[in-house]
């Protein structure tokens, strides 16, 4: 098996970045599913994950096989929650994945799953024993994901994608040690 680890990302990794992120737009079009399909996540965004250092690839191989963005302290989407609550309030103290995203040149390995697992490490070692992550309510295969790392569906929160219509979305939570 080929080494893998996350590391945070740098502005070289950026046209990687990008790309992924736009195979795993293409591929939330292909399965019908209205995530990411309104202008968000844009390059701009994902700049600014790696400028205010956020952003995390995973590299197997020596090749960046995916990406996320983890959000430390209060994310504005999660502040109001529907048909649940989070366990430590909505201002507590938490990081959030957001922008999640395999290359599809590794798609089917389940690298998501080793994904996961690091930015859960990763905020551990930041300190957080709270996280949290949110995904489509169509969006299936993800939620197999976060639920599969242990990862509890806490209820429903609003998604706006910019000046969209606000969209719902699955929201869950994990308390570690």
């Amino acid at each position: 098996m080929a080494a893998s680890y996350l590391r945070q990302a740098t502005n070289e990794d950026l046209p990687e970045i990008k790309n992924i992120i736009h195979e795993a737009i293409a591929f939330l079009h292909e399965q019908g599913i209205d995530q990411w399909q309104k202008g968000y996540p844009n390059d701009g965004d994902l700049e600014t994950d790696v400028k205010n250092g956020i952003a995390y690839v995973l590299v197997v191989d020596k090749q960046i096989a995916g990406f996320a963005a983890l959000h430390q302290g209060l994310d504005i989407n999660y502040l109001s929650i529907h048909d649940g609550e989070w366990i430590n309030g909505v201002e507590g103290r938490y990081t959030a994945i957001h922008r999640i995203a395999v290359s599809s040149k590794f798609r089917g390995q389940h690298l998501s799953q080793r994904l996961m697992s690091g930015l859960i490490t990763v905020s551990s070692v930041l300190g957080y024993h709270d996280i949290r992550i949110d995904t489509h309510p169509d969006n299936k295969g993800m939620q197999h994901v976060i639920t599969s790392n242990g990862f509890e569906k806490r209820g429903i929160i609003y998604m706006k994608e910019n000046e969209h219509e606000e969209t719902p979305r699955y929201a869950y939570q994990l308390i570690i040690d």
